[in-house]
């Protein structure tokens, strides 16, 4: 299966209340908001905000230091807009 087509991330930044900014390739800017990941076994570290906030990228994915990692395709089609946040609700983690 070819990605050539999915829109790569090469920005992401860890948001308060567990939400991801996520920068395209193509432009677009999105968010993804990790709360509803988070109950399930494999996020479970994720609920540390220390581990949290040290997020990358990795090739076409994003991961986290822990092991977690979420692939382009569902951070692309699982994402809202940024248009669809209030900017108050968009503060990067320190």
């Amino acid at each position: 299966m070819s990605f050539e087509n999915e829109p790569r991330p090469i920005e992401v930044k860890a948001l308060k209340n567990y939400l991801i900014y996520i920068k395209f390739k193509n432009g677009e800017e999105k968010i993804y908001d990790l709360k509803k990941d988070l109950e399930y076994p494999f996020f479970s570290n994720l609920k540390d905000v220390e581990k949290f906030k040290r997020i990358k990228i990795s090739g076409i994915n994003i991961e986290w230091e822990t092991g977690e990692d979420i692939a382009p395709e569902n951070l692309y089609n699982n994402s809202k807009s940024i248009n669809c946040y209030k900017k108050e609700e968009l503060v990067e983690i320190d």
